[in-house]
This record gives C-alpha cells, structure tokens and sequence, in this order.
C-alpha cells in the first residue's frame, strides 16, 4: 500500500471507532425509563430512577464532547501529518534513534494530559460534584497528578526504554523478547499493587477486630481459604462510590475493602461480597485473566512486529524515513478493532465469571445479602439498571444488576 492509502485507512478507522462508540452510547441513553421492578421496590423511587437518568444523560454529553475533541484533534495529527512534524522537528537535534524516540513520546504523552486535563477536573468538581459523589479536594486532584507523572516516568518510560532499546537493538526479534518481560512485570504488577502503587494514592489499615472481621474470619475458614490480609482503603477521600477487590496470589493475596463500603453495608452483605470475591479466587478467574491478558500483549507484538520496520506507516503520518515511534503509532490506531473485538470477547468472559462468582457466593454464604449489597451499590451510584442490550455487549465487563438479581433471587 502507498501512503496516502494507509492514511485514508487511519483515517477509516478512526471515524469507524468514533461512530461505534458513540451510536452505542446514544442507544443506551435512549432507551427508556423502565417500570420500577418490584425487586427494587424498597430501594428505589421515580425520583431516584430520574435522578440516575439525569446522571448518565450529563456524563454522556460530557463524553461526547470530549470524544469529538478528541476526535478533530486525532484526524488533523492524521490528515496535516503533524506526527511527522514533531517527529522530524524531534529529529533535526541530532539524538540517538532511542534518545529521539523517547523524547518524541514524551512530547506527546505530556501535551495528551495537559489537553485532558481540563476535562478531567470539569468531570471530577462538576459533574461528580453535581450529583455528589465528588470527596476530592483540588490539592488531592493535582497530587495524584504529580505523582501519576512521576509513576509514569518511573515505571512506564522505563518499560518504553526497554522496548525501543529492543527495537533499535534486536530487530525483529524484539516482540517475544519483550513480551518476556511484560508478562513477568504483568504478574509481579499483581502481586506488588497493594504494597507499593496503592500506597502512594491511598491509605490502607488493617480491618480493626470486631463482629465483621470476625465474620469474616469464619467465612474464610468455612471455605478452606486462609485470609490475614483483610485491609480497608480510604476510598472516601476521593469519592463517595463503595467498591472492594482482591488482590496477588498465594500469601501475598489481600482483600481490599473501601471504607465507603463498610459504612453502607451490614455486615452479612460484607461478607457476601467478601464470598463473591473469594469465588473469583476460587474459580482461578485471577490466574485465568491474567494468562488471557498475556497472550492479547503477545498477539499485539506479533502484530505489531509484522509491520514495524516498514517506512509506509511512517511516511503515511508525515515522516520523512522509517521511525520506531510513528509506526507505533499508526499500529496502535490501526489495532484498535482488533483491540474491540478482543474486549468484546473478555467482557463476555468477565460476565460469566461475574455470575459464576455470585453463584459460588449463594452456595456458600447465602444469596440474599449479596442481591441487597448489589441493590444498595447500584442505587447509591445511580447505575442505569435498564441499559441497552447492544452497549452491554459491547462495554459490560459485569452482568447488568437485574440478571444478577434473576439469578440470585
């Protein structure tokens, strides 16, 4: 292919991905107000079931304005060749090819989070105030920015240095060597969150003795699953939403409950929760994603391996000659319906895994305080409890709170 030809493909698939994404979006907002099933009775009033459309409705014009910013600014770095443009301006220095390479991503990786950012505060102090969710403080917002920076640095320039190096350096051998190292920084990721990422965001102790831990405790006996890492995480610094997860394998493994969740739930419904995230466990729905997870960065390399040498997708952006840095580019934006179509396939997966834990739940704890813990989580987030069949197939990586209910009830 020329290319003017894999330009007006980028450009193909670009708008391909704009219009999937949004004509979903509109769908699901469109879809009508239900009835308010009798399950939801006790939870939920017309008033709240407004209010929660009023929510999604505000949350996604706000995305469909940023998506079509995101969009004009996409197609014109596509179009103009503006890629090329920092890439050869980058260039005319005089660096080494992975010296250039680095600087070139980091010009691009700061000016995509100082155009987002303005969305991300209108998203947190507006819209997350407005229907108050919001906890954040401005010094908390623009803390966790620096230190997302300094993470990035830190960690993912490191990780981009290692794969540039290995293009540079080991041709088209690059990929599996690579993917070697993704794959044992993927699990060590696993292991390590809680005790060195999370930390730096959140403040994690140590469930206090009492009639829950207690609970829990029993519970974990019962099922033959060793727990002494059960943590609680200032979730409510940042956000009123409640949530909890589990973390590592072996005696690294650590429940993580949010402190939003203890406050809202009873203790029976804490321990359902804590049941349907030990059912992950116990299902091996952990170690099969993270094996699932390995073999997509694998596909990708491969992929990304077939084409990267070639200097069509470099001229293609607006390079003068063959660049590492432009061909990643074009390969990120060209992946992205494969990228789709994977994503689609795990949140089928992540669906059925959902309910196979919520089964293990019911069978060994009990199935009523999970269903009343999943009412009062969705309707304290005001979750949209009638979503559209195509936006769930697509964008759902949990089953919609009414089948849940079905089969649980």
């Amino acid at each position: 292919m020329s290319p003017d030809s894999v330009k007006y493909l980028l450009i193909g698939v670009l708008v391909f991905g704009f219009l999937v994404s949004k004509i979903l979006g509109y769908l699901n907002i469109k879809n009508p107000i239900p009835k308010i099933p009798e399950t939801l009775s006790e939870y939920l009033n017309p008033s709240k079931l407004e209010e929660s459309k009023a929510y999604q409705k505000e949350t996604f014009r706000f995305k469909l304005i940023a998506g079509i910013f995101s969009f004009i600014l996409t197609f014109l770095f596509i179009a103009m060749g503006w890629f090329g443009v920092i890439d050869t301006w980058v260039g005319d220095f005089g660096f080494a090819p992975l010296i250039k390479s680095l600087i070139f991503f980091a010009l691009i990786f700061v000016g995509s989070d100082i155009i987002s950012l303005p969305f991300d505060y209108y998203s947190t102090f507006v819209i997350e105030e407005k229907f108050g969710f919001n906890k954040t403080t401005v010094g908390t917002f623009f803390s966790d920015k620096l230190k997302g920076y300094v993470l990035s640095i830190l960690v993912g320039g490191g990780l981009l240095m290692v794969f540039l190096w290995l293009i540079h350096q080991m041709g088209e051998h690059f990929w599996w060597q690579f993917w070697v190292i993704a794959a044992v920084f993927m699990v060590l990721v696993n292991l390590f969150y809680t005790a060195w990422i999370l930390p730096l965001f959140n403040k994690l102790t140590p469930l206090e003795d009492g009639e829950l831990k207690s609970k829990i405790l029993h519970y974990a006996r019962s099922v033959d699953f060793p727990l002494d890492n059960v943590f609680v995480m200032d979730g409510s610094k940042r956000s009123s939403k409640a949530n909890a997860f589990f973390s590592g394998f072996g005696k690294r493994k650590k429940v993580v409950l949010y402190d939003t969740l203890l406050e809202q739930h009873p203790p029976d419904e804490l321990v359902a929760v804590l049941a349907h995230e030990v059912g992950h466990y116990k299902k091996k729905h952990i170690i099969w994603g993270m094996i699932t997870s390995i073999l997509q960065v694998g596909l990708m390399l491969f992929l990304l391996a077939q084409f990267i040498f070639s200097p069509t997708m470099s001229m293609a952006l607006g390079g003068q000659a063959w660049s590492a840095e432009l061909n990643i580019i074009g390969f990120t934006m060209l992946f992205s319906p494969v990228s789709m179509i994977l994503g689609i396939g795990m949140n089928w997966l992540s669906r059925k895994n959902e309910f196979e834990a919520d089964e293990f739940a019911k069978e060994t704890f009990a199935g009523k305080p999970l269903a009343e813990a999943l009412k009062t989580l969705s309707i304290k987030t005001l979750s949209n409890i009638n979503p559209h069949p195509w936006y769930v197939f697509v964008n759902y990586s949990h089953p919609p709170l009414l089948e849940r209910l079905e089969k649980l009830e």
